[in-house]
């Protein structure tokens, strides 16, 4: 793997940056605010749920779609388009907050649409950024997104959303519209034009969604490397999630903390993936992406052994702060081995199915932690996960050898791994 340190990233990412991570942080005052909002109209345990299973559902229904679209559209006015779509619908929930007429309907309503944004948005995010960015800098620009995304939503946007939504219910929601308004105003200034292909235009008008989205799976499914590492994040989300769905209960009953003590073990998870994303290119180029991947591995079968068989507060908050660190560097290498193997043409398409396997993993991760916790104890849904995450490190260890990932890594790129499928 070799990397360019005097390559600049330039101004065009520099915008791209900013705009991504202020929509990070409206995001993340919204997650915040969302619940604080439900649990202030009513007490019932199954509505107040329902936000998260709003906020997941657009995941599973729209990622295919929306990766189609990225690859249709220009790729930079489809992110202010979905913006401004954005920016309306919360200023509507905020003056609705704000003027004592809004209910849970209309959050609910108001939270898929902005989710649904956000699928594309990301997808088209990321489609862009190999030609943003030059080619031997893919592992920096991705650091610096991951982290400005990780500062952002997971340590800045909790402990700022609770206070606006303190000073007024509709606030956070009000900034959260103020955020993508600038995010609209960044992403335009980013010049040039992001379709796919100049011959995609024509083409666009005969083709069927479903089709589009057929070539981007049969395209993914022929490349091993991208293949696998789309099955290991949706499988270890599944178990991520589980884990992170009943720790609560787990830093009650075995470690004793308290609210405050509870959102210390995140504040180390995410300042472990800050410090991974700016570390991010640096790491990868002295270990290699291939340790980078495996090591990974190791840290997730770690996470859930510290979590199931510690009762060490320093321990479970070390193997955390670890977690973050990996987690950043694994979304690094992911993020750019995509961007280095997929033809332009086929952006959208993959970003988004990797999207959608990993969002599915989310969903069901969410549902067997508390049916694992409940029927076996609270430590089952880390022990599960200790198993899986060493059975995928065995079957996948092979996967990612030096020479596969050398290959991805060659420039230009090996002429098989850019040809996308014939319609």
């Amino acid at each position: 793997m070799t990397r360019d340190a005097g390559t600049p990233m330039g101004p065009q990412f520099a915008r791209l940056w900013a705009a991504s991570t202020l929509s990070a942080l409206g995001s993340g005052l919204a997650t915040v605010a969302a619940p604080l909002f439900v649990a202030s109209r009513t007490d019932d345990p199954l509505v107040v749920a329902a936000a998260s299973a709003v906020a997941w559902l657009p995941w599973l229904l729209f990622a295919l779609p929306g990766g189609v679209l990225v690859d249709r559209m220009d790729r930079r006015r489809l992110m202010i388009l979905i913006d401004l779509v954005r920016v309306v619908a919360l200023a509507v929930l905020a003056t609705a907050i704000m003027t004592g007429t809004a209910g849970v309907a209309l959050l609910y309503a108001v939270l898929f649409v902005v989710n649904t944004g956000e699928i594309v948005f990301r997808a088209a995010s990321q489609a862009m950024l190999p030609t943003v960015v030059p080619r031997q800098r893919l592992e920096r620009a991705n650091g610096w997104l991951g982290g400005g995304t990780t500062l952002m939503n997971g340590m800045l946007a909790g402990p700022l959303g609770g206070f606006l939504f303190a000073l007024s219910a509709g606030s956070p929601f009000l900034v959260n519209a103020v955020t993508y308004a600038l995010s609209a105003v960044l992403v335009a200034l980013v010049g040039g034009g992001f379709r796919a292909t100049a011959t995609d235009a024509n083409a666009d008008r005969t083709r069927s969604m479903r089709r589009e989205i057929g070539e981007g799976l049969r395209w993914l499914a022929h490349q091993r490397l991208l293949r696998t590492m789309a099955v290991l994040i949706g499988l270890l989300n599944v178990t991520l999630t589980a884990a992170l769905a009943v720790l609560v209960l787990l830093a009650d009953e075995r470690l004793g903390l308290g609210s405050v003590g509870y959102g210390l073990l995140f504040t180390c998870m995410a300042t472990g993936g800050v410090l991974g994303a700016l570390l991010g290119d640096r790491l990868i180029a002295w270990i290699g992406a291939t340790w980078t991947i495996r090591i990974g591995l190791l840290i997730e079968a770690g996470l859930h052994l510290a979590l199931a068989g510690s009762r060490s507060t320093i321990v479970v908050g070390a193997a955390l702060f670890a977690f973050g660190v990996h987690s950043a560097l694994w979304n690094i290498v992911a993020n750019s081995l995509r961007q280095r193997l997929t033809p332009p043409a086929l952006q959208g398409r993959v970003a988004s199915t990797t999207l959608f396997v990993a969002a599915g993993g989310n969903c069901v991760g969410a549902l067997l932690g508390g049916l694992l916790a409940t029927r076996f104890g609270i430590t089952a849904p880390y022990w599960v996960g200790l198993v899986v995450a060493i059975g995928v490190s065995a079957a996948t260890w092979r996967v990612f050898d030096r020479t596969a990932v050398a290959r991805a890594y060659a420039d230009p790129p090996p002429a098989e791994q850019q040809s996308a499928p014939v319609a």
